[in-house]
């Protein structure tokens, strides 16, 4: 019944897209650009429309119709899916565009390289090959019409309206004689196929005498061709045979990477693993479209079924780059989001080093949820340099972490990292990237952290996380409040005026002027201190860095090599020493020999710049001063205390020690004993010891003992500052991390710690008041450092 027909067409799962058919294609066919239907995938079909009269030209396209089901190989053009009605027929195939439109619009787009036609042609010689050698059957139909490209810049051979077999069995049209001589026809018609790739339409068959533009590695073999003696032509399979000799026209890296890529799968392990080591030294030679549509897949495909493992990340993110927004979500991003939770050491700090390729394209939730959690296992990691790319990147991982991950979680790690680890490149990499993302950090995080961290840095034996430290302050000027300036930064960096090394010196010198000039504008004009203190409570924000992004920008650069560096030539220990010497080793008091010090005229010249032009600089606003100042560079501060020194672990150490005994400022405190309070009291607050005299003070005199320093011991009327840095007790000390309960990383039970830590420092605040009952009744001062022993 009528109303049960169907349409065929309108059932078919493609259709095609309205617009004008792809050029005009010598035969039957008509080629269109289509989609599947349920995909929206791109395809080619092929469509010819029965007419009446034409029954020899619908056979032709019938037979061509049956070869394309059959015939399947890598060089032949893909069959899909096909339709065969009374008054149609439809071949979809791969998109594909037609060989003289393609070399049309690379022309136009600058030229096709010789790379890609020796590919090209490679394939379409190879699909004669598979013909003529493995089915017997003569193509009778190579030119320019016959030949398609896809997507990836592959060409694959089609036009199959005329094959017949060179056995004589089938219908086909009618054989010359001599099967040889039939093959010779397809040999001589793929030598017109070369003279029109390079020059163009062939206007004659006389102008083939001329090579043209032909490359001269293949011109010999091109004569071979087009002979007038069919008999000396080449059979496909030795004219690749004599393109693929050392030097010929197919000897190139690329062709050898596209015939490695096809075969892959059989390849053994190591030569995988070979073949991606090289691959990323040739993809820039290579066609975007190869390396998007090629490349990529067998990239993908390796390290999810291949167990590649790291090596397939430099040319993975290398080709990445040539994927829209879109495409690198899709493909990439999945990739590297396994990558994260993988146990591989190798694979992990490549992921670490290359993260500024991918970071643009992950979300907040991502990087939160699935790429934070696996990293910061680097923190703990026994590997110095996975450690040192860990800190670094967070670098670009801090402003998409949430309020969690950022002000708790990596604030607990950096403060271990300062504190403990015992490479000093690590320690000084810690404060530098503080110094960076200090402007993410939310407001009591940064009231909390920033001194605290920076002034610990100060007392650092490792000198460039003394500089660190200093820069650190100068880069986040603008996160603290006059009263932080005046009672906590500026004692931290004037203790660094008298530091043993120069290039600490010279920045600390800096920095003072600096942050005085700051506040003597503000003395001068009280209205700008709402102004200069906009920053201070305010929400985090990357804008507020501006003066970090100068000073902070050797942290991805100047400081890895130099890290690597360090750590591998000169291994360090954790510090044992939180308090550097206050002042050279006074005169006549024996000191170690130093190692001779080459001359660093960069660093003294630049000071002395800067001295002269002082008083002018000085006169400048706050804002311009601190935006235009070159902080330097890490890299060369520590080259140059590296020439002071053979060996940070040996006779440095030994040197510093030296010093310290030497010296008349002691320490009583270290880093590890620091970290052990921090660890079991839940904050840092086993701060500075102030130093004391070992002499009585005169009568009347008050001692500094007497005032709430705020700290669980104080000083004596021998630091000459005492008297200037008496301030309230409920300023929180310069080295601590904050009042706040924090728990140690590696225990199980936070509250149980939280209620020891707060009963231990109950305990330890009436000990105090103790203590300064008794000392209002001694006959002598007490010696700073003393403990009580239970």
């Amino acid at each position: 019944m009528w109303f049960f027909a169907r349409d065929p067409v309108r059932d078919f799962p493609f259709e095609l897209i309205p617009e004008p058919p792809e050029g005009g294609l010598p035969g039957p066919w008509a080629l269109h650009r289509g989609r599947k239907k349920a995909t929206g995938s791109p395809v080619s079909i092929f469509v010819y429309d029965v007419k009446p009269g034409a029954e020899e030209q619908t056979q032709v396209a019938k037979a061509a119709f049956k070869r394309f089901k059959t015939l399947r190989h890598p060089n032949i053009l893909a069959y899909i899916d096909g339709l065969e009605t009374e008054k149609c027929l439809h071949v979809v195939t791969e998109a594909v565009t037609p060989l003289g439109i393609y070399l049309k619009a690379r022309v136009e787009a600058g030229g096709l390289k010789e790379l890609e036609i020796s590919w090209g042609l490679h394939q379409i010689v190879k699909a004669l090959s598979f013909l003529v050698n493995d089915c017997s059957l003569i193509h009778n139909n190579v030119c320019m019409a016959a030949v398609f490209v896809d997507r990836a810049g592959e060409w694959k051979l089609g036009g199959l309206d005329y094959m017949y077999s060179a056995q004589g069995n089938g219908g086909g049209p009618p054989r010359k004689g001599i099967p040889e001589l039939e093959q010779s026809a397809d040999m001589w018609r793929l030598g017109c196929l070369i003279w029109e790739v390079f020059n163009g339409p062939l206007p004659r068959a006389a102008a083939l005498r001329n090579p043209g533009k032909i490359p001269k590695t293949l011109v010999p073999h091109y004569c071979e061709l087009v002979g007038a003696n069919p008999k000396v032509r080449p059979n496909p399979a030795r004219f690749l045979q004599n393109c693929r000799a050392p030097g010929g026209f197919m000897s190139n890296r690329f062709v050898e990477t596209n015939l490695f890529l096809e075969e892959i799968q059989i390849k053994e392990p190591a030569e995988k693993q070979k073949f991606f080591q090289e691959l990323s030294k040739s993809l820039d030679a290579f066609p975007e479209d190869f390396c998007r549509h090629k490349v990529l897949p067998q990239l993908l495909t390796a390290f999810e079924f291949g167990n590649a493992g790291a090596v397939v990340l430099t040319p993975l993110f290398k080709v990445g780059k040539f994927l829209s927004a879109e495409e690198y979500q899709q493909k990439i991003i999945p990739v590297v989001v396994k990558m994260f939770s993988s146990t591989d050491r190798a694979m992990r700090i490549r992921l670490l080093q290359q993260m500024e390729q991918f970071i643009q394209y992950l979300d907040e939730p991502t990087v939160n949820t699935q790429i934070f959690p696996h990293v910061v296992h680097g923190f703990l990691d026994t590997n110095p340099a996975i450690r040192e790319q860990t800190v670094k990147s967070m670098l670009l991982l801090a402003p998409k972490l949430n309020e969690a991950n950022l002000n708790v979680e990596l604030m607990k790690h950096f403060a271990r990292l300062q504190a403990k680890d015992e490479q000093g490149p690590i320690r000084c990499n810690t404060t530098v990237c503080l110094g960076k993302i200090g402007s993410y950090l939310s407001a009591s995080t940064r009231h909390r952290v920033l001194t605290s961290a920076f002034s610990r840095a100060t007392r650092d034996p490792f000198a460039p996380s003394r500089v660190a430290g200093v820069l650190g302050f100068a880069a986040t000027h603008n996160l603290y409040s006059m009263n932080d300036c005046a009672q906590k930064i500026l004692p931290v960096l004037c203790g660094l005026t008298v530091d043993p090394e120069k290039s600490v010196r010279d920045q600390a010198f800096k920095a003072i002027r600096s942050f005085l000039s700051k506040l003597e504008s503000v003395s001068e004009d009280p209205t700008q201190l709402e102004e200069v203190e906009k920053d201070v409570h305010a929400a985090s924000s990357p804008g507020m860095g501006g003066a970090a992004a100068s000073w902070a920008g050797w942290a991805v650069t100047g400081v890895s090599s130099l890290t690597s560096k360090l750590i591998r030539s000169h291994p360090t220990t954790a510090p044992t020493e939180t308090n550097i010497p206050q002042r050279p080793t006074p005169e006549g008091v024996p000191a170690p020999a130093p190692t001779p010090v080459p001359a660093t005229p960069t660093t003294s010249g630049h000071w002395e710049t800067q001295e002269e032009d002082k008083d002018t600089a000085e006169d400048s606003s706050t804002a311009d001063r601190w935006d235009d100042e070159d902080w330097g560079s890490l890299e060369q501060e520590a080259e140059s205390v590296l020439a002071q020194q053979d060996d940070w672990s040996t006779g440095g150490q030994v040197s510093r020690a030296s010093q310290v005994s030497n010296s008349d400022h002691k320490s009583s405190k270290s880093p590890e004993s620091d970290w052990s309070s921090w660890e079991a009291e839940g904050s840092w607050e086993q701060g500075w010891q102030e130093p004391s005299s070992q002499e009585p003070p005169p009568d009347g005199t008050r001692l500094a003992s007497e005032y709430n320093w705020g700290g669980p011991e104080s000083s004596d009327k021998g630091d000459p500052f005492a008297t200037l840095s008496a301030r309230p007790s409920t300023q929180p000390r310069p080295d601590s991390w904050g009042e706040d309960n924090w728990e140690g990383l590696e225990t199980d039970s936070r509250q149980v710690k939280a209620e020891l830590a707060r009963k231990k420092r109950e305990e330890r605040r009436r000990e105090m008041e103790a203590k300064r009952a008794e000392r209002k009744v001694a006959k002598g001062p007490m010696k700073l450092g003393a403990r009580k022993l239970d």
